[in-house]
């Protein structure tokens, strides 16, 4: 299969959590990006809709001009209305003055609507292009990564921390923008009345980019906190849902709850800060701005004493020092929002600048013979602890091959190996004499079938579950996998047989129902490397034997590796390796090894025999 079609083929996680792999101590802890290269992103994923952001770039600055405009056609009617204090009213004058006033708030209620629509287009096409960046990252994202980051915690980051981003667009996005261009367009509009009464109203922007820098630095650290242990709370909900047979056998419901409730606190208190530190830069600013309007509006009343400007001169100022001051406290009032997005924002990018699976350049369509040779392989999921030492074995095309051990011998890791879960420290794992690090993952997995202990299904049809094996399988195909896996009994006994839809995980099957529906996937694939790891270990003896006689079917002409501990299982298994803690400790047939008396006879005694090691 080409890197092309690998591309195409549904997200699953086949392998699970694998028994022996890393444990929950590897788990990293994302740290804050860079603000400035966080927000730089956010615009690029912004400029993807050039069209949509120039639209709303055009009505801000139509809004922009009307609301600068209005001021000052107040002050002008305003000075009419002086006038006629003195004894000369233009009443045709003043009506026109009314006239425009009241256009220009027609149409700045118009475009301040089709702001909300623009807005609300932008935000949801950014966060759509970034939740599917994050999602087509996350599916070519190592099995290591998902082994050392809780499920929770990823999926927080594409739901929360993905619509915090969506919400502070939404509603943000156009108050930076006026805001950037009112503020601008006052100052200069504010110069040209009076520079001395400007000079006064700059007093509240020293004021105001100094509160602000000093609390900024405090809130980021709260909010990038809360994110993260919003995510340990999702993450723990998470465990907790999917393992709810497990606590409730071993009586744990109340520690479960004690620990939610530990997060959900230091969550709480973490919260209560950061809404104090982001609820109290509103407040600060609108006193510093009534302040600000306090100094002009006694410094003007003085100047028109003296003269020097009109009453409505006054009134446009103070207007325009509001104005001024309205979009540094809208975006204050926000700062709390912009701030949560900005750490979810960092989330998604960490996951986005984390290390996909190597890839190699694409080659022509390969069927392997099933030629497997182990070449003083040395593997460790966390360094310094090595779990597998100087592996060799050669396995010929066609052979059944048994790995049997106790539990962390490392077996199932020798699977994730040839499968490239992970990639080797040192060695070399060949495929009919090729390197699999120079073969393109998409291919290696077209070769390769895997039935697994803990069989995944999806919600979908049952006919739709088989053809994971081959997508574009038709019916008959699908039903004859279905035959030769013995699936086919229990299939026609449901009324919509085929198009039975199934529930999340399978749970409406039993859990022979569901591995045998995981053999039909595999004789769909038709490979010629298949990979057996424990299928038979969840059923009952009487389910075992019907899963037998399938797997015999599905493992003829075909190079098998089986892990077993049912030794049962593996009796005419051409070899049987024994490994212990990484290493072969012995190798032979089934009869060759109970005659040598070793550590194989000793795991067969203790299990048929009633021995003990």
């Amino acid at each position: 299969m080409s890197e092309k079609r690998e591309q195409n083929r549904p997200p699953i996680n086949i392998m699970g959590r694998p028994r022996g792999g890393p444990m929950g101590a590897m788990m990293n802890r994302e740290k804050p990006k860079n603000a400035g290269q966080t927000l730089k992103r956010l615009a690029a994923y912004i400029a993807m809709d050039k069209n949509l952001f120039f639209a709303l770039m055009s009505v801000m600055i139509l809004i922009t001009v009307f609301n600068l405009a209005i001021p000052s056609v107040q002050g002008w009617a305003i000075d009419k209305l002086t006038d006629a204090i003195g004894g000369v009213f233009d009443a045709e004058g003043f009506v026109r003055f009314l006239v425009l006033l009241a256009t220009l708030h027609i149409l700045n209620a118009l475009t301040s609507y089709l702001q909300g629509i623009f807005s609300a287009k932008l935000s949801q096409r950014t966060v759509r292009n970034m939740r599917s960046d994050l999602f087509s990252k996350i599916v070519y994202l190592p099995i290591k990564y998902f082994d050392t980051h809780r499920h929770g915690d990823i999926m927080s980051r594409m739901t929360n921390d993905v619509q915090n981003i969506s919400n502070t667009v939404s509603q943000s996005i156009g108050s930076l923008i006026s805001g950037t261009l009112t503020v601008l367009g006052t100052l200069v509009i504010m110069l040209c009345y009076s520079p001395a009464l400007t000079a006064v109203s700059m007093i509240t922007i020293v004021l105001t980019l100094f509160v602000t820098r000093n609390l900024t630095k405090f809130m980021r650290k709260m909010f990038v906190k809360q994110q993260e242990l919003l995510g340990s709370l999702n993450a723990h909900s998470e465990e907790t849902i999917t393992g709810s047979k497990t606590i409730a056998a071993y009586i744990l419901e109340e520690e479960q709850k004690q620990k939610f409730d530990d997060i959900s606190n230091s969550l709480k208190n973490c919260s209560i800060k950061a809404q104090i530190l982001g609820g109290s830069m509103g407040p600060l600013m609108n006193f510093i701005s009534n302040f600000g309007y306090l100094l002009i509006a006694a410094t003007g009343g003085f100047m028109a004493w003296k003269s020097m400007i009109t009453v409505g001169t006054i009134q446009a100022f103070l207007i325009y020092t509001k104005q001024f001051s309205r979009p540094i406290n809208e975006i204050a009032n926000q700062f709390a929002q912009i701030q949560t997005a900005m750490a979810g924002a960092e989330r998604v990018f960490a996951v986005m600048d984390s290390e996909e699976e190597r890839q190699v350049d694409e080659d022509k369509g390969m069927r392997a013979e099933g030629n497997i040779s182990f070449k003083d392989v040395c593997f460790s999921y966390k360094s310094g602890e090595p779990v597998i030492r100087n592996f060799s074995l050669d396995v010929k095309a066609g052979q059944k091959i048994a790995l049997v051990g106790a539990t962390g011998s490392g077996k199932t890791t020798i699977v994730n190996l040839l499968t490239r879960f992970y990639d080797i420290d040192s060695g070399e794992i060949l495929i009919d004499g090729k390197n699999i690090l120079d073969i393109p993952k998409g291919e290696l997995r077209e070769n390769i079938a895997i039935v697994l202990q803990d069989t995944v299904l999806f919600h979908d049809k049952i006919s739709a579950n088989i053809a994971y094996g081959k997508l574009d399988a038709s019916m008959e195909e699908i039903s004859s996998a279905a035959k030769m896996s013995n699936a086919d009994v229990f299939i026609e006994r449901f009324p919509e047989k085929y198009d039975t839809m199934l529930s999340e995980g399978g749970q409406n099957l039993s859990e022979g129902q569901r591995q045998l529906l995981s053999i039909a996937r595999a004789v769909l694939k038709n490979p010629q490397i298949l990979i057996l790891d424990e299928a038979t270990s969840n059923v009952d003896t009487r389910t075992e034997l019907n899963i037998q006689k399938a797997m015999i079917r599905l493992m003829e002409n075909r190079t098998s590796i089986i892990i077993a501990h049912r030794l049962s299982t593996i009796r005419d298994a051409d070899v049987i390796v024994v490994l212990d803690r990484g290493e072969i400790a012995e190798i032979g047939s089934h009869e060759e090894l109970l005659n040598k008396k070793g550590r194989y006879f000793a795991l067969y005694s203790t299990q048929f025999a009633g021995g003990v090691i």
